[in-house]
């Protein structure tokens, strides 16, 4: 037998329970990971713990992952410096002295948002730190404020191909059970699996109608409705606010050393992509680059490109020239430019464990038996083949699933990592258990682990102990408990547009059906829940 049977589930259930008790995601993981190994050790502990530590530097042997780990850490020098030369700050200065009114103040954070996509920390604290002084002038609430840094944190990470967040996902959808049965590469996937990212899209798409209409319902709007006097935050209803971040020194920087960054990382990730699948195909019958660029279309090259090697390429190069770039600029000393590349290495710390901890207890589950795993994939797909459970309700149980998890534990990452291998062996032997066509089967993947994906980021949206959450609310300096309970109705109401759009796209397996569900529910939304609120007002 490949699999342990039962037992397999032991690990992500024990998992999940601790998560809930401890809040911690990592010790959850790590003792996850210990109750595989004693599985798969005979109860040994001595023998558990060296398959404990053999598994885990493994897992960082490998040459993908360890690409990936690089990238993600490497990423974080980037945000150091960043951050240390104030280039953000003179961006925000220049592109705000054309805003004028309320509206401009809060489409300028949502496109900063935006354009900050390479990491949600850096996105919460720089984009509150440039707004925070536009919005105050423009009486915007600082509920407002830390609302929408939220919404573009990581609703737009989790978009974007080159942040950490997606070279996780796509880092651990590629080792899942069952993912090689889709044919198609993990970066592959990722893309065309976007538009199933239903509460990243309606998060943004909230952000954008609230802004340009005030359509604000529940205790934003009274939060607005008071900063419309001047007074910004409620400190005695919500307490004081959870801190000031300093602004760096900026009158050396200008816009371009925000820009110049960004646009080198995007540029050279765009270039290395088909480059380095071109550079895999020279061999014996394509001996030379250009035998190799002629040998397939540009459109082959992107989709079979090995995203951690162009990734990794790409934040070297744009660490290397925005090194000397900033050198030459004056923005950093060398002492300081070696202080923000190890500070930002440092912030990334606790994510890249939980990334290791993610691969970890992903490959003991995944792995089968002969391996040294648990084969709970291969359990599963045996039992949801057998059991006859609908494939369409799978996004919707896997969504809310997802959600409960990441709002318990404050975390997305831990979410993906504990999921994603339990999610994508389901679908797959669901999908071959009914005799799904391949097609169907890929985009029937795409929709069941895009609801993971949206469930562990509203969640992490949600909850009060995300770090994200508490860096929006510090960015903006908002009192904590104000942007949770003012940004709470948000994001259960764009999750409620979720559930209707997973639910009614499941059964019907048609990607429109999921958008028009998820629409009508948002419209009916935006239209009434305004007007609710305000007649409890008048009563």
């Amino acid at each position: 037998m490949d699999h342990y049977g039962l037992l397999g589930i032991i690990p992500p259930v024990l998992t999940i329970l601790l998560a809930f008790l401890t809040k911690d995601v990592v010790v959850s993981l790590f003792l996850g990971i210990l109750s595989g190994a004693l599985i798969v050790g005979g109860g040994n502990p001595f023998t558990a713990l060296m398959n404990l530590s053999d598994l885990i530097a493994n897992s960082l042997a490998d040459g993908w992952n360890i690409r990936i780990f690089l990238f993600c850490a490497l990423l974080g020098g980037l945000v150091g410096m960043l951050t240390k030369t104030g280039a953000a700050g003179s961006f925000g200065r220049w592109a705000s002295s054309r805003l004028k009114n309320r509206r401009g103040g809060q489409l300028m954070t949502m496109l900063f948002g935006i354009l900050i996509f390479i990491d949600d920390y850096f996105n919460s604290l720089s984009v509150g730190t440039v707004m925070r002084p536009i919005c105050d002038k423009t009486k915007v609430s600082r509920a407002k404020l830390a609302y929408i840094l939220d919404s573009t944190a990581g609703p737009v990470c989790i978009l974007a191909p080159i942040s950490s967040w997606v070279v996780t996902v796509m880092s651990i959808v590629r080792d899942a059970q069952g993912f090689e049965k889709l044919g198609i590469t993990e970066f592959s996937f990722f893309i065309h699996a976007i538009p199933y990212n239903l509460y990243a899209l309606t998060a943004l798409l909230m952000v954008f109608i609230i802004s340009i209409t005030a359509r604000d319902f529940g205790p934003m709007k009274e939060s607005e409705q008071l900063a419309k006097t001047g007074v910004l935050f409620n400190e005695e209803k919500y307490g004081p606010v959870t801190g000031e971040v300093p602004e760096n020194d900026v009158s050396r920087a200008k816009p371009i050393d925000m820009l110049f960054p960004i646009v080198v990382l995007i540029f050279s990730a765009i270039v290395f992509f088909p480059v380095t699948t071109w550079i895999g195909a020279i061999g014996d019958e394509t001996p030379t680059f250009i035998a190799a660029m002629q040998s397939m279309t540009l459109s082959d090259a992107f989709n079979n490109t090995d995203s951690s090697v162009a990734l990794c390429y790409a934040i070297i190069f744009t660490l290397f020239l925005t090194y000397i770039y900033y050198l030459v600029r004056g923005l950093m000393s060398l002492q300081e430019s070696g202080e923000a590349l190890r500070d930002g290495i440092k912030s990334m710390v606790p994510a890249l464990v939980i990334l290791a901890m993610a691969w970890s207890i992903g490959t003991i589950i995944k792995s089968p038996r002969a391996d040294g795993g648990l084969g709970l994939g291969l359990y599963l797909s045996e039992v949801v083949k057998s059991g006859g459970f609908p494939i369409g309700l799978l996004p919707v149980v896997l969504f809310i699933l997802s959600a409960i998890i990441s709002f318990s534990t404050g975390t997305s990452w831990g979410t993906f990592g504990i999921m994603i291998p339990i999610a994508m062996p389901i679908v797959t032997g669901l999908a071959e258990g009914i005799g799904m066509a391949q097609t169907a089967l890929v985009n029937a993947a795409m929709i069941s682990i895009a609801a993971v994906l949206c469930g562990a980021v509203f969640g992490d949206h949600a909850s009060p102990i995300s770090d994200t959450t508490i860096l929006s609310s510090t960015g903006a300096s908002c009192p904590h408990l104000e942007h949770v309970a003012t940004q709470m109705p948000y994001a259960i109401f764009i999750a409620v547009c979720c559930i209707a759009g997973f639910l009614a796209g499941g059964l019907a397996e048609n990607l429109a059906i999921c958008w028009i569900a998820d629409l009508i529910i948002f419209v009916a939304g935006i239209i009434i829940l305004p007007n609710i609120r305000s007649k409890q007002s008048n009563n």
